[in-house]
C-alpha cells in the first residue's frame, strides 16, 4: 500500500508539473480548470502520503 501511494503522489505530482509547464493558460495564482483539479490532486495525495509516513514515525 505505502509503495503504491508513493507511486501515485509522484505521478499526480509529475502530471501537475507537465501541465503547468505546457498550459498558456494556467498562472501561478490563477491555475485553468484542469490545472486546479491535477493540483487538488496532488495535494490530496501528498497529505495522505505524509499522513502514512507520520504515523509509522510515531
Amino acid at each position: 500500500m505505502a509503495d503504491d501511494l508513493y507511486a501515485r503522489y509522484m505521478k499526480a505530482a509529475a502530471a501537475r508539473r507537465a501541465h503547468r509547464r505546457d498550459c498558456s493558460q494556467c498562472s501561478p495564482d490563477a491555475p485553468c480548470t484542469t490545472g486546479r483539479r491535477l493540483h487538488e490532486s496532488f495535494a490530496r495525495l501528498q497529505d495522505a502520503y505524509l499522513a502514512q509516513q507520520k504515523q509509522r514515525r510515531g
